[in-house]
């Protein structure tokens, strides 16, 4: 407190001048512990953020005062409590421990702590660092992107934590599978490919707690590439069907061609259907004019691409002869044959009754 304030509450200074002479614990001066006699608090108290913290102090029947500091502000002198803070409470005050409590401990609470006592007439300091452990926390990342092909990425992940986390980015999809990308909190992609879409995981671990993991979804963006695109054989009368499959982001459109015309759904007996990566054309009862070459395009922002595929004749297989089919003149003779005998049996059958 400055002078200004002494001359304004010139009670409230003399207190806390009084208790710093009391102690010899002045303002900004690091505090040490007094002469090998007298019992030191812990060295090092550590707790995980949101914990309680229990500061120990160990006393004897020689020590007449006491009091609790952090750094060089007063939060218990005896039983009187100094701060104003509700979560520092007392928690011991007998003739071998005065201790004090701290709960739901925050990272602000960190730092050093002194128990000071008065004992024949010798002031006495022992000293308690409070250390405060912290979860990983992801802080910041970069957002799901979309990008095109051959573009340079730069992936941000930033993570908070006490001891400070290590951060991991980790490739989770794509052709390839997963695999370790960076121990780093940047992941920087040169000249991206369509193999390198897909999830990417950061991991902050610091083994206080669970690690926190995040994930950023990184769509590239390519020009169509057909993949499929067969000719087909079909016979006059029967039904034909061309399909053409083509791998784009995003997705492809199709369009079909007959020689230079554009076909359209519904006309000439065609169907055109697109589902995703794959159109089809359909044709209910191929003609001898639907036979030739056909064009599938597939075009999206990035680009366009064609493939050529014919629709050819193919001659029908005569169905097998099944029974009683009769195909040529031959069967038919055969058939009279077997009428002729079978009459000739009845007949003498007939006869011989008689």
């Amino acid at each position: 407190m400055g002078v200004g304030g002494c001359l304004v509450l010139p009670w409230r200074c003399l207190v806390v001048l009084s208790l710093r002479l009391l102690f010899l614990v002045p303002a900004g001066v690091p505090v040490r512990s007094g002469d090998a006699t007298f019992p030191k608090a812990m060295d090092n108290v550590t707790v995980k953020q949101g914990e309680s913290a229990t500061l120990r102090c160990t006393v004897d029947d020689r020590v007449t005062r006491v009091a609790w500091l952090n750094r060089s502000t007063i939060l218990y002198a005896g039983n009187d409590k100094w701060s104003i803070d509700d979560r520092v409470v007392i928690l011991t005050n007998t003739k071998t421990q005065y201790s004090i409590k701290i709960h739901n401990v925050d990272i602000y609470d960190e730092g050093p702590y002194t128990c000071s006592v008065q004992t024949d007439n010798h002031p006495k300091t022992s000293r308690v660092h409070l250390i405060v452990q912290v979860p990983p926390q992801i802080i910041n990342i970069t957002s799901d992107i979309t990008v095109n092909e051959g573009s340079s990425v730069t992936l941000l992940c930033l993570a908070f934590g006490r001891p400070e986390p290590t951060v991991t980015w980790k490739h989770l999809s794509g052709s390839k599978g997963q695999g370790f990308m960076s121990d780093d909190e940047y992941l920087e992609i040169t000249g991206i490919t369509r193999d390198q879409s897909g999830e990417y995981e950061c991991s902050a671990v610091n083994d206080v707690a669970a690690p926190d993991i995040r994930r950023v979804k990184v769509t590239v963006n390519y020009p169509p590439s057909i993949s499929s695109a067969k000719n087909k054989g079909v016979s006059v009368g029967q039904r034909g069907t061309l399909s053409c499959e083509a791998s784009a982001v995003p997705v492809a459109e199709f369009q079909w061609f007959k020689e230079e015309t554009r076909l359209a759904n519904g006309l000439d007996g065609v169907r055109i259907e697109n589902k995703g990566r794959m159109s089809t054309l359909t044709f209910f009862n191929v003609s001898e004019k639907d036979y030739g070459n056909y064009t599938c395009v597939a075009i999206n922002k990035l680009g366009n691409t064609n493939a050529s595929i014919i629709l050819y004749e193919i001659s029908e297989s005569p169905p097998l002869a099944g029974p009683g089919a009769v195909h040529d003149g031959n069967n038919a003779a055969s058939r009279a044959m077997a009428c002729l005998w079978l009459s000739g049996t009845l007949f003498a059958h007939f006869l011989l009754k008689f």
